[in-house]
């Protein structure tokens, strides 16, 4: 991973760790385990399902973190950080 995508990640992770009320090193390291359930518990079954296909495909990752959108998104979760 590039250190400008670590950043990333870790900026993601401190809003979505704020979002969720879960702790950033407890998101962290469910992902990296390849568990999500923090972050699914209150999602639909559907989203869910959709959530966990994305994560298991980093080109797709990749892709969607690439967006405007999602960078947009980005910047309003961390304040522009």
């Amino acid at each position: 991973m590039r250190p400008d995508q670590i950043q990333n990640l870790n900026g993601l992770l401190q809003a979505v760790s704020q979002k969720l009320g879960v702790p950033p090193d407890q998101l962290r390291k469910e992902f990296e385990a390849g568990k999500f359930d923090s972050a699914i518990k209150n999602m639909s079954p559907a989203e869910a399902n959709k959530f966990q296909q994305a994560m298991k495909n980093p080109q797709m990752i990749e892709k969607l973190m690439s967006t405007p959108q999602a960078k947009a998104l980005y910047q309003k979760l961390t304040g522009g950080q």
